[in-house]
């Protein structure tokens, strides 16, 4: 099978904008005793892909992690369905840190919880839970895949530009 031309920048921007909107909820990926612990957690991105804020309970595995260890992964998945390629489903796999927002009267926070809210209204209660809080993710890497031959990688340097990834490129 050969490998699909390259899509333009517009066109991978379009197409991760898609994928965001689309899958509202994906695997955070932490460190627990040096080894890769995921969990299912809603997420809202900034303006691009290189923040992304969840809202977890400090009561939560994974946060005890970030507590100890802010190294994170946040791993974003089409789901897969019958007469898929599930080879081919578009996915999203990003690296970075997290930082817990502390400033709840902070512009940032507000606009960050509205926008939260927005996604997951049903979440309006937790943010008067005591050991819910944000958290932001400063994701540096992304790896984008939007079907068979067509992955792209970014870095948060130039978070708008796509490199398709080509067979010689893999291992980096």
């Amino acid at each position: 099978m050969a490998i699909s031309a390259a899509l333009s920048n517009e066109e991978v921007q379009a197409a991760w904008v898609n994928l965001a909107k689309e899958v509202r909820t994906g695997v955070l990926l932490t460190l627990r005793k040096g080894r890769p612990f995921g969990s299912h957690v809603p997420y809202v991105f900034s303006e691009h892909w290189t923040r992304a804020y969840i809202h977890v309970s400090r009561l939560a595995l994974h946060t005890e992690h970030l507590l100890r260890d802010p190294r994170v992964g946040l791993f974003v998945s089409e789901p897969d369905q019958p007469g898929k390629n599930p080879l081919a489903l578009r996915r999203m796999n990003l690296q970075g840190e997290a930082a817990l927002l502390l400033n709840a009267g902070g512009s940032d926070y507000a606009e960050v919880k509205e926008r939260y809210l927005a996604r997951f209204p049903q979440s309006a209660i937790m943010f008067g839970f005591a050991d819910f809080a944000l958290w932001e993710l400063r994701l540096q890497d992304a790896y984008l895949i939007l079907g068979f031959g067509q992955a792209y990688l970014a870095d948060a340097t130039t978070p708008l530009t796509w490199t398709h990834q080509k067979p010689e490129q893999k291992g980096s």
